[in-house]
């Protein structure tokens, strides 16, 4: 129930905080981007990642880099590399490819990490409740390296007004969980005043063979046998929040919640959820 709180916390002050005032593209140039041009600002401040898994450190978030890029089709945003095939508005499709963001838990220099800014009655017991009586909890320090994938699909951005619709699919190409993903996400630009926002609600579907390859248990891991995991819905709620100083300097909030709650039955979880929370200044160079 507390997860569900706070979850539904940071959805009602994204919904509450939905002023209407500017439309930006989604994986378009955002403001103090120019076209053709190299991006870098360096975000300064005291912020955490919270890692939800046994024997997992949480991260540290004190120097955090923001670099892109766009060209006429090619772009580079924070680790995301795309080539956009369709830019009229409001309709925008790219070609999209990234590290699969589920190594950051299990790795410090993780590419989402440094560009850190997805019932049963009383005499019956659950399946995922049997897997945890059985499965002792594991330490990650216990478990085979998680290797580094890479994913690359296609996104789709519908822009409305101040509203962008988004729908990704990405599929692992390095061959290493052999698995894919998808999102939806609804996210709105609003100004009040000088303060910029930005809140995004959206949700992850994550196959069967990318949960059990990151989350699952090896029979070699386990002397109690292996642990596969299903596939699994994940829903997530960011808030992005900039007062200008003047031309190159912010003042930055950002806040973030991931729910893992859909893979309780793997015996890697401390927590259901990770949070991300920021704040400090952010200076474009």
């Amino acid at each position: 129930m507390k997860l569900i709180v706070n979850f539904l916390t940071v959805l009602c002050i994204s919904v509450l905080l939905t002023t209407p005032c500017f439309a930006k593209q989604s994986e378009e140039p955002s403001q103090g981007i120019i076209p053709g041009q190299w991006h870098l600002s360096l975000n300064l401040g005291l912020g955490v990642m919270s890692n939800p898994l046994n024997g997992g450190d949480n991260l540290p978030l004190v120097v955090i880099p923001d670099v892109a890029y766009y060209g006429e089709q090619f772009f580079f945003d924070n680790g995301r590399l795309g080539y956009s095939l369709v830019q009229d508005t409001p309709h925008i499709f790219n070609l999209v490819s990234e590290l699969n963001p589920e190594t950051r838990f299990f790795v410090d220099w993780h590419p989402s990490n440094l560009f850190a800014l997805t019932s049963a009655n009383s005499l019956l017991t659950s399946n995922s409740e049997l897997n945890k009586q059985q499965q002792p909890q594991l330490n990650i320090d216990q478990l085979d390296k998680r290797k580094w994938a890479l994913d690359a699909g296609l996104s789709y951005h519908y822009v409305f007004e101040q509203h962008v619709f988004s729908v990704q699919a990405l599929a692992d190409v390095s061959g290493v969980y052999e698995g894919w993903r998808s999102a939806l996400q609804w996210q709105m630009h609003n100004e009040i005043g000088e303060l910029q926002i930005k809140p995004s609600i959206g949700i992850w579907y994550k196959s069967a063979a990318l949960n059990t390859y990151f989350y699952g248990i090896t029979e070699k891991e386990s002397p109690n046998g292996a642990v596969e995991i299903g596939s699994s819905w994940q829903p997530y709620a960011k808030i992005d929040a900039r007062w200008p100083l003047n031309e190159a300097n912010y003042l930055r909030f950002y806040v973030a919640y991931y729910d893992y709650s859909a893979l309780d039955d793997s015996p890697l979880f401390e927590q259901t959820y990770s949070m991300t929370a920021f704040i400090g200044f952010d200076h474009i160079f």
